[in-house]
């Protein structure tokens, strides 16, 4: 797949300003959505707020009370909007349906649901772990992905599709990582402590795979659909089966890029 360069926040939120006004001359249904979530902001920042206020308000979240929380934290803490800005271009270089960066923006749950947890995990690390908790609860409600707040997610991240993905407290996801739906990054049994997986830079992580206890997929590794993966993985090799087993050494230095599924089962 083609890897695009990074453009410039300016350059980025142009594009999808673009984007838009084309996609609002194909589908007129659609120009007053664009014209409120849209081209009526000057940034990037205030979009991301505005659709995820609207994602996610209900129950005793109303869409102007989140909308102040998500501005709030995009202000406080720049990494936020970089890595949501990573996060865009990575479904636009590694996803073949995301030909363009609006689309993803406001319709691929993955992409929503992660940067949903971007903003609970700003609040968990600001001490307010019940609003933490309410963001999750609302993600996991209208997106079907449970993100503990307390994990760690670095930059660049593709969840496709993001359906049934669960990640556990302790997780640690490091940038530049290919995750596909129904993966659980999870414990082992009623353990405490530092007690979920550790997945490094580059992983490929394919569709119903279970990655359990405190172990760590290595730089560049690629795990099998439907693998039950119970012990660590070494860098740059593919694990598949029940358990998970090493079967071969990686085709790419960098999986995550790739997103080539099958198994190679040679070496």
């Amino acid at each position: 797949m083609t890897n695009l360069s990074m453009p410039s926040s300016e350059a980025l939120w142009k594009t999808i300003r673009a984007e838009v006004v084309e996609i609002a001359k194909a589908e007129p249904v659609l120009a007053p959505f664009f014209e409120r979530a849209v081209l009526r902001h000057s940034r990037l920042d205030d979009a991301l707020a505005e659709n995820l206020s609207t994602k996610l308000a209900g129950g005793a979240l109303n869409a102007g009370a989140l909308r102040d929380v998500i501005a709030q934290a995009l202000a406080s803490d720049p990494e936020i909007a970089a890595a949501s800005a990573a996060d865009l271009q990575a479904v636009r270089e590694r996803d073949p349906a995301g030909r363009t960066y609006a689309i993803p923006l406001f319709f691929f749950k993955g992409y929503q649901a992660l940067q949903g947890y971007r903003i609970g995990h700003w609040l968990w690390r600001e001490g307010r772990e019940a609003l933490a908790w309410m963001v999750q609860n609302r993600v996991s409600e209208v997106f079907g992905v449970e993100i503990h707040p307390a994990a760690r997610i670095g930059r660049g991240i593709l969840l496709d599709h993001g359906t049934g993905l669960v990640v556990g407290e302790t997780a640690v996801v490091d940038d530049h990582v290919s995750i596909l739906q129904d993966v659980t990054l999870g414990g082992t049994g009623k353990e405490r402590g530092d007690r979920h997986p550790k997945i490094r830079r580059g992983v490929l992580i394919s569709t119903g795979a279970k990655i359990l206890g405190n172990i760590v997929v290595g730089e560049g590794a690629k795990v099998g659909a439907n693998s039950v993966v119970l012990k660590d993985v070494p860098p740059h090799c593919t694990v598949a089966g029940v358990p998970a087993r090493v079967v071969g050494a990686c085709e790419s230095a960098d999986p995550a890029s790739l997103m080539d599924h099958r198994i190679d089962r040679s070496g």
